[in-house]
């Protein structure tokens, strides 16, 4: 047995993650430079860690360099995902897609804007947004497609005509239980750079750590989503054989992933605990879910069971 197995099966939970289908979108934002397309990304990605009260949940899939992109500029790769259980969710990505692009990509000094999935679903996203332009706005033929160009006083902004989505998954998670704050922060954020590392994945929240899981529900009827007191550290004493926090941890931190499809969530799921085992003072690696209530899509932490899981 390795090292590396005997960590996994001393400190991963024997349980999965609870994750649930969405649809998505996948752009490629590119700019001038490295310094214009950083606030690019900060504010299509803003406020959009969270579906409980977020339009989306978005993330930095891939960094590009200029050999990488149509325009010859550095480039960020961003998913944005909306629930599939959500009866509005066509609109109500389009609507997320409109809103982003428009307000966070367009107003940003030398920004572009090109779809990044090729699919037989879109959204023909560039017009609606070109009528910016008020009867300026023209189709030319750039960057080995055709795109719209909207002046501007800065300028131009181009974008594709149109933007594909598809199916994708959401809320795939991990919880990393520690002695300490320190180390739980540390053990989360080593697990999502690994799945920052891993292809046609992203993490949602601010450097892709969460301090806050929730659980389904709440005992206030206008919620629907809340505090997982169970697993609160400092309410271990107040919940005496209800608490579900192990002896000696005293902070529980998670990453969200987010991606194209189940598989390639799961393989960045067992990555990222592989990159997070050494982690000084980690207690226990585990994931929330709900019985099946929130989702169908199962993320098991151990990946033999995800691969006997799909070989039914």
């Amino acid at each position: 047995m390795t090292q590396l197995t005997s960590m996994r099966n001393q400190l991963v939970e024997n349980t999965y993650a609870e994750a649930f289908r969405s649809i998505y979108a996948r752009i490629l934002i590119t700019a001038r430079d490295s310094e214009w397309l950083q606030h690019v990304i900060n504010a299509v990605t803003g406020h959009s860690s969270s579906t409980i009260m977020c339009d989306c949940e978005s993330g930095v899939e891939q960094l590009l360099d200029g050999t990488q992109t149509p325009d010859g500029r550095p480039g960020a790769v961003i998913q944005l995902h909306v629930p599939r259980f959500r009866k509005d969710r066509v609109q109500a990505l389009e609507r997320v897609l409109l809103s982003r692009v428009s307000q966070n990509v367009l107003t940003c000094p030398t920004a572009r804007c090109f779809n990044w999935l090729e699919s037989e679903s879109y959204f023909r996203l560039g017009r609606k947004i070109a009528y910016f332009g008020d009867g300026y706005e023209s189709l030319k033929s750039q960057f080995g497609r055709k795109m719209w160009n909207i002046p501007l006083m800065g300028g131009e902004f181009q974008l594709d005509r149109r933007f594909g989505y598809a199916d994708g998954i959401m809320g795939g998670n991990l919880w990393f239980m520690s002695k300490t704050q320190e180390s739980a922060i540390d053990a989360a954020k080593s697990a999502a750079i690994a799945v920052d590392d891993y292809p046609e994945v992203i993490t949602t929240f601010p450097g892709g750590v969460a301090a806050s899981a929730s659980k389904a529900g709440s005992k206030y009827s206008f919620l629907f989503a809340s505090t997982y007191e169970t697993y609160c550290p400092t309410l271990r004493e107040t919940l005496g054989e209800e608490s579900g926090v192990p002896a000696g941890v005293t902070s529980i931190m998670e990453i969200i992933i987010n991606g194209s499809s189940l598989e390639q969530v799961a393989d960045a799921t067992h990555r990222a605990i592989d990159a997070a085992l050494e982690t000084h003072e980690l207690v226990r690696i585990t994931a929330g879910n709900y019985g099946g209530r929130l989702g169908k899509s199962f993320i098991y932490l151990r990946p033999e069971l995800q691969a006997n899981r799909a070989a039914v």
